[in-house]
């Protein structure tokens, strides 16, 4: 059995993480928050704190252990918002760096899917995962990345189509450029910057909170008719192009 007001949210130290935490929280729901360190998880204002690594099967089924003896229950709703980012050419990038992007984007969403849909048996449900705009446009410099990102969409369509029958919803976001502490070196520097504000149609870089806004809707009974999308949250960037004035 699920519990309909239980919501599980990985990554929940990181930026989109912990504004998803917050919002499904107003809304009224129990949220066990997950991450590979219990201390920094401390800071995230959730119902259980659960350390886990869900790059492994063995982490990821952990993670809903716990949300059951912490909450009493599994999870109806899950959000995976681990992820980590590589921008380097191909040719340049290490073997070992590039089975980690892997490892992180790819292999986690897998296994933490897996745990999910074992957990919550025959019950309904909602998940949503974090994709990326490099999965859907070509972007220099990006090729591991992409390569992970795309492999999580592509199990997102999969799973939502096994899983309909059973009253299971799988979605994605593909976020642009996000002011989150994944992006902040870069964004630090103004000149960088202002050159990645000028990329998106609909200017500025967006918040951790305008990709968690979505995330929590995917995740609600208003979205109770989408399945198998992966939803840009990215200013336009990946669809049309700005006005060059």
């Amino acid at each position: 059995m699920t519990s309909t007001d239980i919501a599980l949210v990985t990554g929940a130290r990181g930026g989109v993480g912990s504004a998803l935490v917050a919002r499904l929280r107003a809304r009224g729901l129990r949220v066990a928050a997950v991450g590979r360190d219990a201390a920094s998880l401390a800071s995230v204002d959730a119902d259980a704190h659960i350390e886990a690594d869900v790059t492994t099967p063995e982490g990821a089924a952990a993670a809903l252990e716990g949300c059951r003896s912490e909450l009493g229950d599994a999870p109806a709703w899950l959000a995976h918002a681990v992820g980590s980012t590589l921008i380097t050419p191909l040719h340049r990038t290490k073997a070992d760096a590039a089975r980690d992007i892997l490892r992180v984007n790819l292999e986690s969403s897998i296994w933490i899917l897996q745990a999910w849909l074992e957990a919550t048996g025959k019950q309904p449900g909602a998940a949503v995962f974090a994709s990326s705009v490099v999965a859907r446009i070509g972007v220099a410099n990006h090729e591991a990345i992409a390569a992970a990102k795309g492999g999580v969409e592509a199990l997102v369509r999969s799973a939502a189509a096994t899983y309909a029958a059973r009253g299971i919803r799988v979605n994605a976001v593909a976020p642009g450029m996000t002011d989150t502490p994944m992006t902040a070196g870069m964004l630090s520097v103004p000149m960088q910057r202002e050159g990645a504000e000028k990329q998106y149609p609909l200017g500025g870089v967006q918040t951790a909170d305008d990709v968690a806004a979505v995330m929590d809707w995917l995740l609600s009974t208003d979205a109770s008719r989408i399945t198998g999308q992966v939803i840009p949250v990215d200013g336009g960037f990946t669809t049309v192009r700005p006005l060059v004035k």
